[in-house]
């Protein structure tokens, strides 16, 4: 099964597709359209669907008809998830709601004056909390592979709208360290997700739904050099129009005894394990996570 290769599904022709509906029919429309998309996926997309099988079956345990069911979903919700980020990105007029759980955990880091690292994963839509979190006035850094930002840019320009998270690239050259740390000299919150690396990248391996997965070291490590705090933090979609969003208390980890850059994967595992359980369908992993 293959390796993840630095960028997520989709493409600039199937964005401009569904920018067209949502700007001349709506929201609604656009979730109809997806149901025959999230299809095609389904019944052709062997490759993804393999790994999203083995997560749902091995390592959920789902029975075979629930398993078909999580599958056809977790297409669904991820073509809702690229949806949802557009019409909030642009402007779109939407009936969208949202409540937050530890929303004040990062009111608390603000206030602080030294910035904050949130550590989140593929899971849910982060992007929806990156552009409401701008009411805590302070910028949102997200950090990402190149392959994934070039892809963000291409449906960007198909919008008007203006995103509120500043994009940090991963780069060979380590410049984005600087960029990170810059950023959080600045009081500012860097998100980074956690839970994809690049062939080559350093790991660290951790139990994950019974079974040993591997995870990309650089965030851990980060969280246990500088002396921010570090919240894990999920945007999770509970209902057409609804969003549900979740931090964790700000952790300062740098020089805390017994810290090291496994005990806070470990907490970092124990969060996600929780929220891959509470919402099987939304964590959009299109490879052998486990190889």
């Amino acid at each position: 099964m293959a390796e993840w290769e630095g960028k997520s599904r989709g493409n600039k022709t199937g964005y401009g597709i569904f920018i067209a509906v949502l700007k001349k029919l709506g929201v609604l429309p656009a979730y109809l359209l997806l149901l025959f998309v999230a299809a095609y996926y389904f019944l052709f997309s062997w490759k993804s669907s393999r790994a999203i099988w083995y997560y749902l079956r091995k390592r959920l345990g789902f029975p075979l008809l629930k398993s078909l069911i999580s599958l056809y979903k977790n297409y669904y919700w991820f073509g809702q998830a690229l949806i949802d980020r557009i019409v909030m990105m642009a402007g779109i007029s939407n009936r969208f709601t949202f409540n937050f759980d530890g929303e004040q955990h990062l009111h608390e880091m603000v206030a602080a004056g030294n910035g904050g690292l949130l550590l989140s994963a593929h899971i849910g839509n982060w992007e929806i909390a990156g552009h409401l979190l701008k009411r805590l006035n302070t910028r949102i850094n997200i950090v990402m592979f190149d392959g994934e930002h070039q892809q963000l840019k291409q449906y960007l320009e198909n919008t008007t709208g203006q995103r509120n998270a500043n994009i940090i690239v991963i780069k060979d050259n380590i410049s984005h360290i600087y960029e990170i740390m810059e950023a959080l000299n600045n009081n500012e919150l860097v998100c980074m997700h956690s839970d994809r690396f690049l062939p080559g990248n350093k790991t660290l391996p951790a139990d994950f739904l019974g079974k040993s997965a591997h995870f990309p070291q650089g965030p851990f490590a980060l969280a246990t050099k500088l002396n921010v705090p570090v919240s894990f933090v999920f945007a999770m979609k509970e209902s057409l129009y609804h969003y549900h969003f979740f931090a964790t208390p700000g952790v300062v980890y740098r020089n805390k005894p017994g810290i090291s850059s496994e005990k806070v994967l470990e907490a970092f595992v124990d969060a996600m394990t929780e929220k891959v359980k509470q919402y099987p369908t939304q964590w959009y992993n299109y490879y052998d996570f486990w190889k």
